[in-house]
């Protein structure tokens, strides 16, 4: 018998509508209930991609005694925290606040009001390596809520004071000055691990963020040591396990810290923020092999994660068959049979042994340079390549015959706007018509299902929009729409952008905090208004919003746009000076803020073949903090970049705060102008 999930539309709750436990989702029914009766409530917070959410279900959520204690005791509510991340930001800093670490599935016990006073993240459904059983804890907190309520007022009145000091008014930390970016550079060098890429240990996941802080620190200031960084923890994420060598794409993180094993759910906010990576290191550097994996990714993004309407769809489980990773590994008969005479050279190219690298069999990486490799086997290169594309495809279809994980079919505003400015951004340096159709079509299915009069909507699913969008949703979709008016020079795109920027200053600024929040002021209304300006898996809602609003307060002379966004900013800076790696998006947006945009207007008309040649020019090149214009200046669009510009034929301005050099109709010309704002190396 089905339970009140059987009516969502999230595939991570319908994966629990039959489960025995009397789920609700979040909403009044199951918080009127809560009050009505004085239960507490429990709230289980995980994701369809979770590992470890499946196994809590299969271990206790499907079991009749541990869900008849839940029943008896508890108002049990499931929450899909890709849905609503508010809700999962709050219980998730209770829940670091009480344990000390967080992580999902992620288990709070609220009172009727929602003030939370246990958490957790798994348990087992047997007290295990020091954890105490899921049924010890339900009996816990239930005794704790009927015998002790003097515990549960100090824990909640604890919680009510942590949450108070998230809205009080922010202050500037520090100047936004050059030492900032100084300070974080240095920071980032003395983290970074420099035999296998990446910052810190295991685990190691992607620190996409701070590598775009590092390409643009290089191509300001020339530090050579900033750029080997990026390439280098670039390639080595892919060459390892924890890129798709067969499918393309990358896995959320990687167990170890040579990013060999991954934990092997595939995220779309990840790769849309390494496609963007890969477009931009390939312009600053011409790398094959950056290029190769970056189209390979977009490759998987078609085939496997687009929508029949062109939205992108959200995960891929880490799961198939009840066992992490099956689809993904290979074993060397497997491949001998297969490859036949190439499987001796592939399996060398992809570290396939006898004995495997996980659990008996392998996840193929690429542990040689191929260089190496080819040499090894009296190869070429070129000829080694070409017999890895052949066992690729080869892979692929034996691998489609095989079961495959789950997929997570709820498409996300503020995801597809992240991967929107990735696609976009290749399209215009790789120059790809296909490129740019798969953008533009992602963008018009984002303002036709999930812009409704200037307002954002979360979640989209079989044909139905829902949830209040928040600050993440607006920003991303509204910078991709600004990646599609720098690709097709199509101002529509410009004024759907400024119409959500508007919408950003109005709904989700609060003039008595003098900060952005992560809901906007007419949202449900929950234990606190959450905000979080740190840059996690995604960036930050506010760091997004800086972003956007340094872009266009220079796009549009706005004044109030660029104010705004450079007080945010000041107000971290000390923290991210000090903690780099949690705010890699806020320190792009600050070398906006500090250094200046780099502003490109091409007047004329974008259909004309000289325009095209212009737009080129620039699109070859990667130029951090890039704001480029284009078309022909009509006063209406209020474009400040293109004001009072234009003739017959195209012509170029290479600008600084509004000061530009000589305009050029050469794209050779332009080049070299673009050049000589790179620093001598």
């Amino acid at each position: 018998m089905a339970n009140h999930l059987a009516t969502e539309t999230s595939p991570y709750l319908l994966q629990h509508a039959h489960n025995p436990v009397q789920w609700y989702p979040w909403g009044d029914e199951a918080l009127a209930r809560a009050r009505s009766e004085n239960r507490p409530i429990l709230l289980s917070i995980g994701y369809a991609a979770c590992h470890w959410c499946h196994v809590m279900e299969r271990e206790s959520f499907e079991d009749e005694t541990t869900a008849a204690l839940m029943n008896e005791h508890f108002v049990s509510i499931k929450v899909d925290r890709e849905e609503r991340p508010d809700i999962d930001a709050i219980y998730m800093q209770a829940t670091q606040a009480m344990t000390g670490h967080g992580g999902w599935p992620m288990t709070v016990f609220l009172t009727p009001a929602g003030e939370p006073f246990y958490a957790g993240t798994y348990f087992p459904p047997e007290d295990r390596h020091g954890m105490p059983s899921f049924q010890r804890v339900l009996q816990g907190v239930a005794d704790a809520w009927a015998h002790r309520q003097d515990s549960v007022t100090k824990t909640t009145g604890s919680m009510r004071d942590l949450y108070a000091a998230g809205t009080e008014r922010t202050r500037p930390t520090g100047a936004l000055d050059e030492d900032l970016l100084s300070r974080a550079m240095s920071s980032l060098v003395q983290r970074y691990e420099p035999r296998f890429g990446g910052f810190d240990g295991a685990p190691k996941f992607p620190p996409t963020m701070s590598l775009d802080f590092l390409l643009r620190q290089w191509a300001r200031t020339g530090e050579a040591q900033a750029l080997e960084m990026v390439t280098h923890t670039f390639r080595q994420m892919a060459r390892g396990g924890i890129y798709d060598q067969v499918g393309g794409g990358f896995a959320r993180y990687s167990v170890d810290a040579y990013w060999l094993v991954p934990h092997f759910e595939k995220m779309l906010y990840d790769n849309a923020l390494l496609v963007r990576l890969g477009a931009n290191l390939w312009q600053a550097t011409r790398d094959a092999e950056a290029r190769r994996v970056t189209e390979e990714t977009i490759g998987w993004l078609a085939r496997e994660m687009t929508s029949p309407r062109g939205g992108f769809y959200s995960s891929l489980d880490a799961d198939s068959e009840g066992h992490e990773g099956r689809y993904y590994v290979w074993d060397a008969g497997e491949l001998a049979t297969l490859l036949g005479e190439d499987a001796v050279l592939v399996k060398a190219y992809w570290g396939v042994t006898a004995g495997g690298n996980f659990e008996g069999r392998s996840i193929l990486f690429v542990p040689r340079d191929p260089a190496e490799v080819a040499a090894e086997q009296g190869v070429t290169e070129p000829e080694l390549r070409t017999a890895i594309e052949r066992a690729t495809r080869i892979l692929y279809d034996a691998r489609e015959k095989r079961v495959r994980p789950a997929r997570d079919e709820k498409i996300l505003a503020g995801w597809n706007g992240l991967m929107l400015r990735g696609v976009a951004e290749a399209a215009r340096a790789f120059g790809t018509p296909e490129l740019r159709a798969m953008a533009i079509r992602n963008g018009e299915f984002l303002f036709r299902e999930l812009v409704r009069d200037d307002r954002v909507l979360r979640s989209y699913k079989d044909g139905v929009a829902k949830i209040a969008g928040f600050l993440e949703d607006y920003a991303a979709v509204a910078l991709g729409a600004v990646a599609l008016y720098q690709l097709t020079f199509d101002v529509k795109w410009l004024e759907r952008a400024r119409r959500l920027a508007d919408a950003i200053m109005t709904r989700f600024w609060d003039e008595k905090a003098q900060a952005f929040f992560d809901t906007a002021d007419d949202a449900e209304a929950l234990v606190t208004r959450p905000r979080d300006v740190t840059d996690n898996a995604v960036p930050s809602g506010s760091s997004l919003a800086v972003e956007l609003l340094l872009l266009l307060g220079v796009l549009y002379a706005e004044g109030d746009y660029t104010h705004r966004a450079t007080y945010v900013l000041e107000t971290i800076v000390e923290p991210m000076a000090r903690y780099p790696t949690a705010f890699g998006h806020a320190l792009g947006a600050a070398d906006l803020a500090i250094r200046g945009a780099v502003e490109v207007a091409i007047a004329g008309d974008p259909g004309d073949g000289a325009f095209g040649a212009l737009a080129r020019e620039v699109a070859s090149r990667y130029v951090p903090s890039l704001v480029l214009a284009g078309g022909e200046g009509k006063p209406a669009t209020g474009i400040a970049l293109l004001a009072g510009r234009g003739g017959v034929e195209p012509v170029a301005y290479l600008c600084r705060s509004y000061t530009c050099d000589v305009p050029t109709d050469d794209p050779q010309v332009l080049g070299w102008q673009l050049d000589a704002l790179r620093p001598a190396r």
